[in-house]
């Protein structure tokens, strides 16, 4: 243990999984298969390098920004992730009161264990999204639709990359269920998820709340951009930002059904193993996106320079769930406050010392980037019927 705070992300993951239970260290930590895309998300990073411009005046620089049209202090916020009091006792709540400290963006988990409206209790005007999954049962995926307008939530993350759960191979060795004290609040009758003295004696498990604990179970596979865009449109008219985009081709679609934003993510890793790091997929995202949506990505992100690589590259915001569940562990509210403080500071400091002052002047050319890494081929048949392969993109 550190006789003193933690003074990086590295730092605050090693504590965490000191102080985790193993089954939740495991939970949180894992990915797909040989978590080869979870590495790669964060190893990525380094094949990407800075090119600094010197005596420029850094004396005041500005990290504010707008994502959706509205002005926030910092381009870092927190991502989804589930059951949030494996970590710690208050779980999304502490999480809700950092970042609202922040001035952070927080997407809340469909599967959270304190209920929406308490998190935005502590949101203090703050720009908070709802992430949620489509069931089978749509009534089901309404009523948290329609739960999350009413608490007051901006905008709803629609996550795409899980028609069916990845296979985490360290949750199936540790045989990991969810301790039973924990409660999914937000499949819960509202009235007794938010009494304040508590859920009443001998409070069941409801119907929905053992419907969405079942992970995966219920998701409806048939979603499409056909089917569930427009659905979700129907229902709402908070903006729809689709998570788990990694390609061009999927980004065209996103603007062709009318959605607000994308985030290039790949599940922390955590579904298919094997897809490209998300910094990597950002780039073709970013120019089939063009000025005509906005694009945010997550995984990976470790430090303040892998947020400034990724804004030069073209997202608009960044966002991290991990080392802000490692914060979260270590001390709570302020421990999750000291996650995002860690790296805000080290992506401010990278601003200096690149010579840019504002989120406008991060673009492109201060970044060196690897090039022809992988490239991607299309079989075809020349005019003979003979087969060949047609060269596409080349990353």
């Amino acid at each position: 243990m550190f006789a003193n705070e933690p003074v990086c992300i590295d730092d605050l993951e090693e504590v965490a999984q000191r102080v985790m239970p193993s089954g939740a260290w495991g939970y949180y930590d894992s990915g797909a298969n040989d978590e080869q895309t979870k590495h790669d998300n964060i190893h990525a990073f380094d094949q990407y390098r800075l090119h600094p411009r010197m005596l420029r005046d850094v004396s005041q620089i500005s990290t504010e920004t707008t994502v959706l049209g509205e002005r926030i202090r910092t381009p870092l916020g927190i991502a989804p992730c589930a059951m949030q009091k494996l970590a710690h006792p208050l779980g999304e709540q502490a999480m809700s009161g950092a970042a609202a400290e922040h001035g952070s963006i927080m997407i809340l988990s469909t599967y959270s264990t304190t209920s929406m409206e308490k998190v935005m209790a502590q949101a203090k005007g703050n720009s908070y999204w709802m992430q949620l999954y489509v069931y089978e049962n749509r009534q089901e995926s309404e009523k948290l639709v329609r739960r999350a307008e009413a608490a007051g939530f901006k905008a709803i993350v629609l996550t795409v990359d899980a028609p069916v759960l990845g296979r985490r191979l360290v949750d199936a060795r540790n045989k990991f269920i969810p301790p039973p004290h924990l409660r999914l609040e937000n499949f819960m009758d509202p009235e007794v998820a938010n009494a304040p003295e508590g859920y009443p004696p001998g409070t069941e498990y409801s119907e929905q709340e053992t419907f969405g604990a079942v992970f995966g179970s219920n998701g409806d596979q048939s979603l499409s951009w056909e089917n569930g865009i427009p659905w979700l449109k129907s229902i709402t008219s908070l903006p729809i930002i689709v998570k788990g985009v990694l390609t061009a081709e999927d980004t065209r679609l996103a603007i062709q059904h009318g959605c607000a934003g994308v985030i290039v993510s790949n599940h922390g890793g955590r579904q298919l193993d094997g897809a490209l790091a998300t910094i990597d997929a950002l780039p073709q995202v970013v120019e089939a996106a063009g000025d005509k949506i906005e694009v945010y990505l997550d995984g990976g992100v470790r430090k303040g320079s892998d947020i400034f690589k990724a804004l030069a590259l073209g997202a608009r915001a960044v966002f991290f769930a991990r080392p802000a569940l490692w914060g979260l562990a270590y001390g709570g509210q302020k421990g999750a406050k000291l996650a995002l403080d860690l790296l805000q500071k080290e992506f401010e400091l990278t601003m200096m010392l690149t010579g840019t002052r504002n989120i406008a002047e991060i673009d492109e050319s201060y970044v060196y980037q690897p090039t022809q890494r992988w490239v991607r081929y299309r079989p075809t048949t020349d005019a003979n019927g003979k087969k060949q392969r047609q060269l596409i993109a080349k990353l």
